[in-house]
């Protein structure tokens, strides 16, 4: 058997159909929201739980291969840079060692094309992997050992003897702040946006703000660490991958080898944790290069140090909230300016102005959003990237605003809702966020809040309420296609190369597929993870949702249409057009009529076929460009301080949501949660500290990266308006990150209300409250 086969035959096991193992609970069944039918809207248990569980999901570090191979890295301890000497001949020596690969024998290769310079690009950064002896990032690979083990790879990497010429490396923030410059775009978005003069409104307005917030630096610590695992078959390349852009990885990778798309499979199907950081790094480049130039395939799993060293997260950024208000708190100039690092070498500026851009009516607007290169670790996405820390100094300053007016929060909002996007002029496509914020206080309790910081106290503690905007934009990526096959004995299998990161991709797109076409949610199997299948789209933006939802309905549409065409004469359904029928009980039905009826079964058999398919492209996502949309939602938070000892903790959290409708209430309730957890990690205690003398991160491990863990989270309570956007595919918008917007602020305005201390700089730690 051939390498290949081999990964056919791993690639089969892992792609083999996803439905239910069980039909879902009839009491979960009949939570349908009243006036919808079939399963959307009910709690489906996850399609994909039962095989993680049982620990038959395989993922990419656990693919078989034969004559497999181990790799570990060897990391650059300098900034900046080139290695003056490499002794790897002790590394080579050492036991089941295969291969040492540097910049001296590694394989010609191109840079990798970054993300956002293409649709089709996966590159986290452009800089050159391995190909000379410059280093740009302490961290920064300069080995890779191949051994028999893993142990043994562990082991000859500690060999591998390497000295440095140092060169003078920006490596203090505050310092390079004086070089910002503007970037040509922000996600494609204009990096200003200027309505008025907004300084003078501010100067001549009676109440304002103007205040400076910080954020730092954040690392990805999803359960899954990166890892690889990669062989060739002669000219052909298999890789199995935590990659949450299948297809952009593959043409970036086609790329820096010089080979053709088609002779690239990459393979992705269970990804333990993405939230914008499995992405295309150094590692999977390196495991190719050290593959091909050992003739065996390699695992390259990194290890959690590994993460921290070469995979990036969140960047830091300084931020300018300034709020001129009149007297009846409405405003006459809403300014939010600052800067974030990052490299000559990515884009990735952490889009903090844009929940300004949207939320809030005032007369003049100045919202700037500028960088300054720093010789580091490339920064990339990382959930809700700007938003989350955007919301923060946006959604505090507002907290800060409404104390000077004595104005309560939400009434503050109120008097600054807007009946148009404030800054595009677009019609709102749905906005129901001042819902949420009733619906959230009366649930929640905000009556009870006391507006007087540290007014309530139980013995050592002080009690605080604090509430915040969540928002993030509604995205529909462009491109992507699905294919459906339909079988005579009424089963379809779904196909498109998406993923599933553990938000419920596979179970949501079932139910819509069975909707759709009219069958039973376990007669139907949805495939993913596979670049052998249609283009798909990535996993981010919080996207994927209805990206895959219009490629799946113009699929449908073309399979219903060539459905009636096959029906023939003698049918039913003969000289009915698809806007006629509808797809109901197995089968295809007059939507007036419902005598007039054929089943898959009948109309496939009458066409002597065992299964018909049908492929189709998802039409461009216009309606993002003709109206302004948004999820949204309000974050409230009421904490304890320790008066004694300034310790922090959320007693309850709950976030109220306006997200359109809600296709599974279990997994949409799960991904809420999610974020807002995560949003306490960002709010208390996350934070990669940075040696600005060495460039080094001096916490890469989950022992001193301190994220939240069970006794750090309260109940969390979960609310939702379920009210579609007409304009969205299943009328529904993302969820995966708007959870975690608003977090920060609405726990940083618990915690002013507690105590009468207001934190400006994340996280807030004990050490900012004694």
């Amino acid at each position: 058997m051939s390498i290949l086969d081999t990964a056919k035959q791993a690639a089969a096991g892992v792609l083999s159909k996803l439905r239910p193992e069980t039909p879902p609970d009839p009491l979960i069944a009949r939570q349908a929201t009243p006036g919808k039918h079939g399963s959307l809207g009910t709690s489906v248990p996850r399609i994909d739980g039962p095989r993680k569980v049982r620990g038959k999901a395989r993922f990419a570090a656990e693919v078989p291969a034969e004559h497999l191979t181990y790799g570990a890295l060897v990391f650059s301890s300098i900034p900046r840079g080139r290695i003056a000497s490499l002794d790897t001949a002790a590394a080579e020596a050492a036991p089941g060692v295969v291969l040492v690969m540097t910049h001296r024998n590694a394989p010609r290769m191109k840079p990798p094309a970054g993300f956002m310079s293409d649709p089709r690009a996966a590159g986290s950064s452009t800089l050159p992997v391995m190909q000379d002896a410059s280093i740009h990032w302490n961290g920064e690979p300069v080995a890779i050992v191949l051994a028999d083990s893993q142990e043994q790879a562990d082991h000859a990497a500690t060999l591998v003897a390497v000295t440095y010429e140092a060169a003078p490396a920006r490596l203090n923030f505050a310092q390079q702040i004086s070089q910002s410059h503007q970037p040509e775009s922000v996600l494609g978005e204009p990096p200003m946006i200027e309505t008025g003069d907004a300084e003078a409104a501010l100067a001549g307005a009676p109440i304002k703000v103007d205040i400076t917030y910080e954020t730092p630096r954040h690392s990805h610590a999803a359960i899954e660490p990166h890892a690889a695992t990669v062989w060739w078959d002669g000219e052909d390349l298999v890789i199995h991958d935590t990659t949450q852009m299948l297809h952009q990885t593959r043409w970036t990778l086609a790329g820096v080898f010089g080979i053709p798309e088609n002779r690239i499979r990459i393979l992705s199907p269970f990804v333990g944790g993405g939230f914008g950081g499995k992405g295309l790094w150094n590692h999977q480049i390196l495991a190719v290069a050290a593959a091909k130039l050992a003739g065996r395939p390699v695992r390259l799993a990194l290890s959690r140090e590994a993460v921290f060293r070469i995979a990036g997260g969140r960047t830091l950024t300084r931020q300018r909230v300034a709020l001129g208000a009149k007297a009846d708190g409405t405003l006459a100039a809403l300014i939010h300016t600052g800067t974030v690092a990052m490299t000559e070498h990515n884009n990735c500026p952490e889009q903090f102005t844009f929940p300004a851009r949207h939320l809030y009516s005032a007369e003049t607007f100045l919202l700037e959003q500028r960088v300054t290169d720093m010789d580091m670790l490339a920064n990339t996405f990382m959930r809700a990237p700007g938003e989350s820390v955007g919301t923060f100094a946006l959604e505090t300053a507002m907290d800060e605003l409404a104390e000077r007016l004595a104005v309560d929060p939400i009434e503050l909002r109120r008097r600054l809702e807007p009946q148009q996007d404030p800054t595009s002029g677009l019609a709102f496509s749905s906005r129901h966020m001042l819902k949420t914020f009733t619906d959230g206080a009366a649930r929640f309790g905000w009556d009870r809040r006391n507006p007087v910081p540290g007014s309530r106290r139980e013995g050592e503690w002080l009690i605080g309420l604090g509430v915040a905007t969540a928002t993030y934009p509604y995205y529909r990526m462009p491109g992507g296609a699905a294919r459906i096959t339909l079988t005579r004995d009424g089963e379809a299998r779904v196909a498109m190369a998406s993923h599933e990161m553990g938000m419920g991709t596979a179970t949501v797109q079932a139910q819509a597929s069975a909707d759709r076409l009219g069958l039973p949610v376990e007669r139907v199997t949805f495939e993913y993870g596979d670049t052998a299948l249609p283009h798909g789209t990535v996993a981010g933006g919080s996207s994927q949702t209805a990206t895959i939802a219009a490629a799946v309905t113009a699929a449908s549409g073309k399979l219903i249409a060539d459905l009636l065409q096959r029906a023939g004469n003698d049918s039913p359904l003969a000289g009915l057009s698809a806007a006629e029928v509808e797809a109901r009980d197995g089968g295809l039905g007059h939507r007036e009529k419902p005598e007039l009826f054929e089943s898959y079964a009948s109309i496939l058999s009458r066409a002597g076929l065992e299964e018909l398919v049908a492929e189709a492209d998802a039409p461009p996502p216009g309606e993002a460009k003709q109206f302004s949309m948004h999820s949204y939602g309000a974050q409230f938070c009421e904490v304890r301080v320790n008066a004694v000892t300034g310790e922090t903790r959320v007693s309850r959290f709950l976030g109220s949501f306006d997200c359109g409708r809600i296709l599974n209430p279990r997994m949409a309730t799960s991904q809420f949660r999610g974020g807002i957890i995560m949003g306490l990690g960002l709010a208390l205690m996350e934070e990669t500290q940075f040696d600005e003398r060495s460039g080094r991160v001096m916490n890469p491990s989950l022992a001193e990266y301190h994220v939240p863990v069970h006794a750090d989270v309260p109940e969390i309570d979960v609310i939702w308006t379920d009210i579609a956007d007409p304009r969205a595919p299943l009328g529904a918008h993302g969820i995966g990150e708007i959870g975690i917007t608003g977090v920060g602020a609405a726990v940083a305005n618990a915690v002013y209300n507690a105590t009468g201390k207001r934190v400006r700089s994340l996280p807030i730690t004990l050490d900012k409250l004694l």
